[in-house]
């Protein structure tokens, strides 16, 4: 109160209530107060103020009432709507299920890869890098993808299907990471199954990585030719390479190369304008994998669930809505949906 211009005697009075040792009454506290308070308004200030209360009451515009009958229309012209619209949605969505159940029943691959690649065999191009995301669902049981053991029976689906179409390079997301924990186990359930479809002979090799961790291909992977009944003639394997990738390939590498590349440009050993697009780019490449030709989601809606952002910059996208769960049906329209697509880059 002292930069306002009162007397340390008159702060002392507002803050105790005393003045001089003597205590003041309301009236003195008033009389104290009256320097600073505003002045009091005269008539005329009050009567402008009201006209100006009038006339801003009278530029609100009335809200308008309705009656009953009005309100009963506009109620019955909304669900009317509405229910139109839950009519249209349920019958798509029952059109697409019976739709997806019959192309399901006939282009079911039977565990035969000669009828998966009899199904692209007309395809004018295939994806060299197929990427796929999947979820690790813990109460799923009623499908029976539920735990640990669901999500690798659909990763060891997929991995067939992509081998069986001549697919080399597959990589599977999963935002949790779990299955970078059973590398061994994931190998001999992906091998086992690409036995079940191939048979002993035939099955393609296999090799499993994650990224920042070493490659998994065990001695026992079968070499590249093997002979057949026995003959001089050689058959070339086909060669399955499955990356497994999370959420924590994001972010966190991109966070762990930037700190790398600082590090590096404090010691010296790369200049400042050596560090451009095109060195990050081949890092990422280097230390995750390539960017996918095509991703495939097996949610009803797209849901990229931390997918590493670099590696979208030019890939197809697909999905199907409605659909829930990893099935044939999704994997071939995807296939199919990218032959069609031309990719322009820009142009």
């Amino acid at each position: 109160m002292a930069a306002r211009g009162t007397t340390p005697q008159q702060e002392i009075a507002f803050r105790r209530g005393t003045l001089h040792g003597k205590q003041l009454d309301a009236k003195q506290r008033e009389e104290l107060l009256k320097p600073f308070l505003p002045a009091e308004p005269t008539s005329s200030d009050e009567a402008k103020a009201a006209r100006r209360r009038r006339a801003s009451l009278k530029s609100k515009p009335k809200s308008k009432r309705h009656g009953p009958v009005k309100t009963f229309l506009y109620f019955a012209i909304y669900h009317f709507i509405a229910l139109l619209f839950s009519i249209f949605f349920r019958f798509r969505r029952a059109y697409r299920l019976v739709r997806g159940k019959l192309i399901s029943l006939l282009k079911y691959h039977h565990r035969t890869p000669e009828f998966i690649a009899h199904d692209v065999k007309n395809l004018v191009k295939l994806p060299k890098h197929l990427s796929v995301i999947v979820e690790y669902q813990e109460d799923d049981g009623s499908q029976g993808t539920a735990g640990l053991e669901g999500l690798v029976n659909d990763v060891c689906e997929i991995a067939a299907w992509a081998a069986s179409a001549g697919i080399p390079l597959l990589s599977v997301y999963e935002r949790t990471g779990v299955l970078k924990n059973y590398l061994p186990q994931t190998h001999a359930s992906i091998w086992n199954t690409l036995e079940a479809y191939f048979g002993a002979r035939r099955k393609p090799t296999l090799s499993l990585r994650a990224p920042h961790l070493s490659s998994y291909s065990p001695p026992n992977t079968p070499p590249q030719t093997a002979e057949l009944n026995g003959d001089d003639l050689k058959e070339d394997r086909q060669h399955l390479t499955v990356l497994l990738l999370s959420e924590h390939d994001g972010r966190d590498t991109i966070v762990d190369l930037t700190r790398t590349l600082a590090e590096m440009a404090q010691k010296g050993d790369v200049h400042q304008e050596q560090i451009n697009m095109e060195l990050i780019d081949a890092q990422l490449n280097d230390h995750v994998s390539s960017e996918p030709d095509l991703l495939i989601l097996f949610s009803p809606t797209v849901q990229l669930k931390g997918y590493p952002p670099w590696q979208l910059r030019l890939t197809e996208i697909f999905h199907l809505p409605d659909n829930k769960g990893v099935n044939y049906q999704v994997f071939l329209r995807a296939l199919y949906n990218f032959a069609k697509v031309e990719m322009r880059l820009g142009r």
